[in-house]
Formats: C-alpha cells, structure tokens, sequence
C-alpha cells in the first residue's frame, strides 16, 4: 500500500509530457518574435488557444529554414505559423487560420503606382520575399518571364532598395511593413512611402504540427478547439487590433 500511494502522488505531483507541446519559431515582427512581449501576437494566440485546453508551449526560435526543417522531421512537435501548401499539408496536420495576412504593393509617393491586374506590373521593377508565394496569377506571370522579380531575402535590404529608387515596388504584408518602418527607418524616409490600397494578396497562416509525431492529430483538434474559443471571447480581434492601431505611415 505504501509503495502504491508513493507512485500516485508522483503521478500527481509530476508534470505531464502529454501536456507540453514544443514548437518552433522565428522571426516576424510584429507576428512572431523571441524579443517581443508573448513573443508576438500569432504566438500568442497559439499559445492562449493550447492553454485553455490545458497545454502548456515550449518555444524553440530558429531561423525559417530549419524552423519548419525541425518541426517537419519531428525533432519539435510542430511550428507556427505557416501558408498551407500541398507539400506541407503531406508533412503536418494543419490547423484552423491562426491571423490573415494581407500583402499591398509599396512604392514612392513620387512614383504613383496604379494597377488592376498582375499584367499591369510587367514594366515595373519588382522586388520579391526569397521562395515566398503571391497567387497563381503573379506566379505564373514570373514563371513566363512576364514579371521580371529581384527576390531578397531581407525586408529591410528591400524597403531600403525602394527607397534609393533600385526597385519600382514590391509586396509586403501591411502590418509587418509598418512595424518595420517605425522601428528601423525615419519619420523621413517613412514619409517617402506608400502602398496601393488595392490587396495583392491574401492569405492565411496556420500551426504546422508533424504527422511524425504520435498523437499531433488529436493535439490539433484541441488547438483548433481552443482556438474557437478564444476568437469567441474577442481576444484574438483585440490582440489583433492592439498591434495595427498605432502603425501610419505618416507618423
């Protein structure tokens, strides 16, 4: 009786690894970040769903490549957040719409931009996220040489190239950009710049967790579970509106 009332309270007192998830991270400010408050908002909101179903994140923050790399050979339980794709939807069960992601093409106020459809940018010099993806119409527009893109990995080397006038325009999403501009550029610079209210793109973002990992597809279920509530509350409008209230460009 002694040695079975020893391993209840262990049982009890221990903590369970069927409720602590570990996921990888990166950088994206003001969506994903190790140096901001909750790490970010869409962190936030993945960590808040997992947490009102009694799961508790461990972050892992890498850079992008071996993020989804770690979480796709089952090394962490999964990533966030992530577009759905064909190919990741073969690696990892993917869960409910974490944010929306809206991408506007940014340009010089000297230099007005005026577009309908992708085929109005053919003369344009473009800038381009390395292996990121704008629609079927701008991909298959790039693929025949219609669009002619400089992909760059840096979102500041791009932002910085437009405005030294090396690019004619290039697509990011509104939020990040705005985050990006108040911390990293002048009020000047800032107020040399604008962005077509037309959206080039919108697309959802997502938690990955990897089909490697025994039990990931009821872990899912309850995110998505968590995650309704916690949109049913409002948090997620608030979280949301918290981080686009302050951002103009004009100030």
């Amino acid at each position: 009786m002694r040695l079975l009332s020893l391993v209840l309270t262990l049982l009890i007192t221990l903590p369970c690894a069927a409720d602590e998830i570990r996921l990888t991270n990166g950088e994206w400010p003001p969506y994903l970040s190790q140096n901001l408050p909750h790490h970010g908002v869409a962190s936030r909101i993945v960590e808040e769903a997992f947490a009102l179903e009694g799961v508790r994140v461990q972050w892992e923050f890498h850079p992008w490549a071996r993020a989804l790399h770690k979480a796709e050979k089952g090394t962490s339980d999964g990533s966030a957040v992530w577009l759905r794709s064909p190919g990741r939807e073969e690696a990892f069960f993917i869960s409910d719409p974490v944010v929306e992601s809206g991408y506007y093409l940014f340009h010089r106020k000297d230099r007005p931009l005026d577009w309908q459809e992708v085929a109005d940018l053919a003369s344009l010099r473009i800038g381009g996220a390395i292996h990121y993806d704008y629609g079927e119409a701008w991909r298959q527009a790039e693929r025949e040489g219609r669009l002619k893109v400089k992909r760059v990995s840096s979102e500041e080397q791009r932002l910085r190239m437009l405005l030294a006038g090396r690019l004619d325009v290039f697509p990011m999403d509104k939020v990040v950009a705005f985050d990006m501009l108040h911390g990293r550029f002048s009020r000047e610079e800032r107020a040399r710049l604008s962005f077509h209210p037309q959206p080039l793109h919108r697309d959802s973002l997502h938690l990955l967790l990897s089909k490697k990992i025994p039990g990931n597809e009821v872990r899912l279920q309850r995110f998505n579970r968590g995650l309704q509530q916690l949109r049913e509350s409002g948090r997620v409008a608030r979280y949301l509106m918290d981080i686009q209230r302050p951002l103009s460009l004009a100030r």
